[in-house]
């Protein structure tokens, strides 16, 4: 397994979720048919909003290179909030993956924490894939929900602790909730999440990335 560095830029896919809000406000939790004129609206901002985050992600992603004055080249760009048409099991149908990474797409890197390494994973070809919907985990995931993670860290945890990892890298966050609500002890271990994967057969690691500097923002990060 080699150790390697990269640029990684996540966003939330906030314009799928207003479409998502806008649908069950007219429709409750009632599914659409092909034909129907609300299913290709859907659709349509379904993939706006896909598209919306991938160019947000290049920007985001310029803006770093800019700022350390390099060059970079994108080689993975995955989304892991959206439907697609697939058939699994010789059924067809639209598969929707919340927080899953797709594993049809090829290598996928599967991030930990500001405070724990990230894997970069190649899918293997099941005989079964209907087993795992063509899908990864796609990061470490949660132990606590946010807003209750400052109450939890706040008497062990300074903010100023909070901007070194016990890996050394470098936290940049002025948002004291939100530098509480990403703490990496707020997450689950990466590398137990990759062994996971790894005894069910589902992936092959092919390199790990150790985390240098993490920007943190909600859209207020500034001081």
């Amino acid at each position: 397994m080699r150790t390697g560095q990269a640029q990684l830029a996540t966003l939330g896919t906030f314009r799928l979720t207003r479409a998502w809000a806008d649908h069950v406000s007219r429709f409750n939790h009632a599914g659409l048919t092909h034909s129907d004129k609300a299913f290709e609206a859907y659709l349509t901002r379904h993939d706006e909003a896909l598209r919306w985050a991938e160019l947000n992600r290049e920007l985001i992603a310029l803006r770093f290179l800019d700022a350390i004055r390099t060059k970079g080249t994108c080689v993975l760009d995955i989304n892991h909030n959206l439907m697609s048409r697939k058939t699994l099991a010789g059924i067809e149908g639209w598969l929707h993956r919340k927080g899953a990474t797709p594993s049809d797409r090829g290598c996928v890197m599967i991030p930990g924490s500001r405070g724990d390494y990230s894997y970069l994973v190649k899918p293997k070809n099941t005989t079964e894939p209907h087993l795992s919907l063509c899908s990864l985990a796609h990061g470490a995931g949660r132990k606590w929900k946010r807003g209750e993670c400052q109450g939890r860290l706040s008497h062990k945890y300074k903010r100023d602790d909070l901007y070194r990892t016990e890996l050394g890298s470098r936290v940049i966050c002025g948002n004291k909730e939100l530098l509480y609500d990403e703490a990496p002890q707020a997450y689950k271990k990466c590398e137990t999440v990759i062994a996971d994967m790894e005894d069910a057969g589902l992936i092959d690691v092919v390199a790990r990335f150790k985390p240098v500097l993490t920007f943190k923002t909600n859209g207020d990060c500034s001081g």
